[in-house]
């Protein structure tokens, strides 16, 4: 069975930085991305179970790691060789031994109940239950897993999440995955695969919503609407709609391309502009005043938005999401960013908090302040949103190179998610997709 392998090998990681700068994706031809035979991962214990992925998605942290473009932050943070794939829909090939699940207002919960071939998504982040760590650190004995303090220990490599630990396996995979009980989450039948493979992102966006929006009418600038700013949008309207947080008085979404400024309308935005045009639409919506020289292609509001929510993660995504923030006001950034170089004095002087938001755990929701688990709220909200036609296109995975390469210039094609299909030529559904690609 075909699995893709990331190695370690800097030769490889230089050539493949090299070859991304003709575009994302590139890095695919030269990096140290293999497709090698492999065998299904070893169960690390009997709380683990055997997952055969169907689909699995390709996301912005993975073409940056393909791409030899990921911060070196990262390095102690995984082990080699890893499979990659974090985005994951699969069916149960075993079962697990079950336990003690995260605690719910200081309650264990009752643990789900599987059965052999149900479908199913994984919750990728590896912390201190999934590694075998008694007792949990602190923000796992909450159930903040995407907080965990361990996850280069235990009794598995280390790996912040699946498809970044060699133990493990990831979703780009024929030969399939491990997965600890705690990291699974049964997929409704009303669902389709494609609307499964986006409930991880789903949660990610989620979890942002709920990290961004603290009180009533507050105005809202979203920087970038490729797969993160879509989610990101959808969730907060859904969780409006919802009543799990205070309706926004507006969500205004800086999107480059046509099809993302429809789709980001289609999900809830209030308005969706030309990533240029979000200062001004800021400004105006804000009734701000412009602080800086007319040429300037982008001064500093004086007042500005109360949230901007940065979905891209570049220098100059977050010098703008700066520049249009109101004194006091928060910056959340969802986008992963690497080394970046950034004039922080604005932050400095009008007090603005910048704020990361990485993976899920437990929320928040509603004025009660009602604790859910993040990907409990990504399935009910995929079970309304219904995300699966933002799956652009799926490939084999021996056409590993042009699904990435595709991934990487997606917003450009007219695209949003790519993933590959790990079902088999024989159990393959024949689909309509840009290129031809199925």
């Amino acid at each position: 069975m075909k699995s893709l392998s990331f190695e370690r090998n800097i030769g490889r990681f230089a050539a493949a930085r090299i070859a991304s700068s003709l575009g994302a994706g590139q890095g695919a031809k030269y990096g140290p991305l293999r497709l090698i035979d492999a065998d299904a991962p070893v169960l690390p214990s009997p709380s683990w179970a055997h997952v055969q992925p169907v689909l699995a998605g390709i996301c912005g942290s993975d073409l940056a790691t393909v791409d030899g473009r990921s911060s070196r932050y990262f390095e102690d943070l995984v082990s080699f060789p890893f499979v990659p794939g974090h985005e994951v829909v699969g069916v149960l090939t075993s079962l697990p031994e079950l336990g003690e699940v995260a605690p719910t207002k200081g309650a264990k919960a009752k643990p789900p109940t599987f059965a052999l071939g149900d479908r199913v998504v994984i919750e990728p982040v590896l912390g201190c239950v999934a590694r075998n760590i008694a007792p949990p650190c602190a923000r796992c004995a909450i159930g903040d897993v995407g907080g965990c303090e361990r996850i280069t220990f235990g009794h598995i490599h280390a790996g912040l999440q699946t498809g970044y630990c060699t133990d493990t396996g990831g979703g780009w995979s024929q030969s399939g995955l491990v997965a600890h009980y705690s990291q699974l989450h049964l997929v409704p039948q009303t669902l389709s695969d494609k609307d499964a493979v986006m409930i991880e992102p789903l949660a990610c966006g989620i979890h942002a919503a709920l990290a961004a929006t603290t009180d009533a009418d507050q105005s809202v600038a979203i920087v970038g609407a490729g797969t993160v700013g879509l989610m990101v949008t959808a969730s907060l309207s859904w969780l409006a709609r919802k009543g799990y947080i205070p309706s926004p008085k507006e969500i205004l979404v800086g999107a480059r391309y046509p099809h993302q400024k429809r789709l980001a309308l289609s999900l809830g935005a209030t308005r969706a502009l030309g990533g240029e045009q979000l200062p001004r639409a800021v400004r105006r919506s804000t009734h701000s005043l412009s602080v800086g020289a007319p040429k300037q292609k982008a001064g500093m509001l004086a007042g500005g938005a109360d949230v901007v929510i940065d979905c891209v993660g570049s220098a100059s995504s977050i010098a703008e999401s700066l520049s249009m923030v109101s004194p006091r006001g928060r910056v959340l950034l969802v986008g992963m960013p690497a080394k970046v170089s950034v004039d922080l004095a604005s932050l400095w002087h009008r007090e603005v908090a910048l704020v990361g938001a990485y993976a899920y755990g437990r929320e928040e929701v509603g004025p009660d302040k009602k604790l859910r688990r993040t990907f409990d709220l990504a399935i009910e909200a995929a079970k309304d949103l219904h995300l699966g036609s933002l799956v652009s296109a799926t490939y084999p995975i021996d056409r590993f190179e042009e699904a990435l390469i595709h991934a990487g210039s997606a917003g450009r094609r007219g695209s949003v998610k790519i993933a590959f299909d790990l079902r088999g030529e024989e159990r393959r559904r024949p689909a309509t997709t840009e290129g031809g690609a199925q």
